[in-house]
């Protein structure tokens, strides 16, 4: 399956099952008219396979060579960085990446840790997931994290970019952003732009 005909087709699923047109405060406090429920869509084993697809033969399309590892915010990055990763062990086509994920606040308990993953070292390579980028926030959070265990960071990749200052706050940070969807793809899909 071609890279183009997945984004298609996750953007059917997107539309169909995610996409909502009502009133919602958003993890970022702002209000919005539009919502989209990512979950109800990496939940499902078609949504899941077709975007972990999606997002692997990016990374090999674009030769992030350099990625050891794929994560990010829990929960948006968690089903995202597990189906990327099982898929890679399984494609023989680049090395297998690894998981880790940030939680919003160290654990209080255990290892207490505010990152977890077995690949999480001095110049480590990161690809970050997230599921819907709306400021930025929670992925600049998680950002941060890695980058103090010394890790890097270059790219982000998100199912669905609302347009709303995200992208933009990323890329002062010096972050490539990436995003499978925009709002404007979706509410043009849905019929409501």
């Amino acid at each position: 399956m071609e890279v183009e005909q997945l984004r298609r087709e996750i953007g059917e699923l997107i539309g169909k099952r995610a996409y909502q047109k009502r009133r919602v405060t958003l993890a970022s406090g702002r209000e919005s008219n539009f919502y989209i429920d990512s979950k109800q869509v990496t939940l499902t084993a078609e949504g899941i396979y077709k975007i972990a697809l999606y997002i692997l033969r990016l990374v090999r399309k674009e030769n992030m060579d350099d990625v050891e590892a794929v994560g990010g915010p829990v929960m948006g990055a968690v089903p995202l960085a597990a189906a990327v990763s099982a898929l890679s062990r399984a494609d023989g086509g680049g090395k297998p990446l690894d998981i880790f994920f940030v939680r919003p606040e160290a654990k209080g308990h255990g290892t207490k840790s505010l990152v977890e993953g077995p690949t999480l070292r001095e110049g480590a390579g990161l690809l970050l997931l997230d599921d819907v980028l709306t400021t930025g926030g929670s992925v600049l959070k998680a950002v941060h994290a890695v980058r103090e265990m010394g890790c890097r960071v270059e790219k982000v990749l998100v199912i669905v970019d609302r347009q709303e200052g995200g992208r933009e706050n990323l890329q002062k940070e010096g972050l490539q952003v990436y995003s499978i969807l925009t709002r404007e793809e979706i509410e043009k899909a849905a019929g409501t732009s």
